[in-house]
């Protein structure tokens, strides 16, 4: 089957320049945090935190993969996905031959859907069954 890409992220997005990712495991859940981008989308202030928070994760990975190796082709969806920079859940064929080796694993259920973000430096994706994005956060 071949790789089909569904974009999540319609009126928000990561700060371009600075999103200061970072992941929160709990028993739960996987938090995503970051900043987001207050220039492009209307309601957002500038270093407010938002999240996604993934229910039923198996697995996530922050990796290294940035807008460069995306667009040289160093990803294993470069080339593929539509877009740097956006939230997507990846259908299909996962390409998973071209797999990092850099996952945290949390439960041996896996997650019946693949999610995938890219942020500035790095790319996040993880195996969940659903998510949610959560507009404000705490820091």
């Amino acid at each position: 089957m071949k790789t089909a890409f569904v974009h999540l992220n319609k009126d928000w997005n990561a700060d371009p320049n600075a999103p200061y990712e970072h992941v929160d495991v709990k028993v739960e859940y996987v938090d995503l945090s970051f900043d987001v981008n207050p220039w492009i989308y209307e309601g957002y202030k500038e270093g407010q935190r938002a999240a996604l928070r993934f229910y039923g994760c198996s697995r996530w990975r922050l990796g290294p993969e940035n807008d460069e190796e995306w667009y040289g082709g160093g990803c294993r969806f470069s080339k593929l996905a539509p877009e740097w920079g956006e939230f997507y859940e990846v259908k299909g064929n996962l390409l998973l031959d071209k797999c990092p080796s850099d996952w945290n694993y949390i439960s041996p259920i896996e997650g019946n859907k693949h999610y995938l973000f890219y942020l500035r430096d790095t790319t996040f994706e993880c195996d969940a069954n659903s998510y949610e994005f959560i507009e404000n956060i705490n820091t």
